[in-house]
């Protein structure tokens, strides 16, 4: 997705060869005219599967599960990472690692919001490590319902997170697959040559 590839790259902070902060226009304020084309290509790209939930982790794919939601016209629901008071009824969950916050916490869904005659889609706005999505893989596997694939936003395609999930025989999309990145450069997959940024790190 040469649109989004262009905002990492205008954007986009690279603070070492792992991390990249994208948090003034996708994680932490959101353009939300880009998030809704995000959306949109979500659903073009899954649009034959007949998908009836789209799943994500929160907090941060929580938009674009709702784009890409809107775009197919069905429901997305999230996991949450903690249980709240309110979550009485039975529920699926997994462990997860965030690479980010250095911390393993449990994701919870209700049963009552997904089951064997789901077909989901996953989406998220990472994919490094692979830890988030595999549990919600997990969920999708626990709950009986039938996983159409994995959309992601941004792949660092040098982390193994892909590599997991295709083990699993997982359908994996990204818009945006970074193959290396350091410090005011970085190259997707497919390029010819390393796009520099053009903002400085702060």
């Amino acid at each position: 997705m040469k649109l989004l590839e262009e905002r990492i790259r205008q954007e986009g902070l690279i603070l070492s060869a792992a991390v990249l902060k994208v948090d003034s226009f996708l994680n932490h304020q959101v353009d939300t005219q880009l998030a809704l084309e995000i959306g949109r290509e979500f659903g073009r790209l899954f649009a034959d599967q007949r998908i009836t939930k789209v799943l994500t982790i929160e907090a941060s794919g929580i938009q674009f599960a709702m784009a890409a939601g809107i775009a197919l016209n069905v429901p997305f629901v999230y996991a949450k990472k903690k249980k709240a008071v309110t979550l009485t009824e039975q529920v699926y969950s997994a462990s997860v690692h965030s690479f980010t916050r250095q911390e393993t916490y449990q994701v919870s869904i209700s049963q009552q919001y997904l089951g064997p005659d789901d077909k989901v889609l996953i989406v998220d706005d990472f994919l490094a490590t692979g830890a988030a999505l595999i549990g919600l893989v997990d969920i999708v596997n626990e709950s009986g319902a039938e996983l159409a694939g994995v959309g992601c936003v941004i792949e660092k395609s040098f982390q193994e997170g892909r590599g997991l999930l295709e083990q699993k025989g997982v359908r994996v999309h990204s818009l945006a697959r970074i193959a290396s990145m350091s410090p005011g450069e970085i190259h997707f997959v497919d390029d010819p040559s390393p796009a520099y940024l053009v903002k400085e790190m702060l």
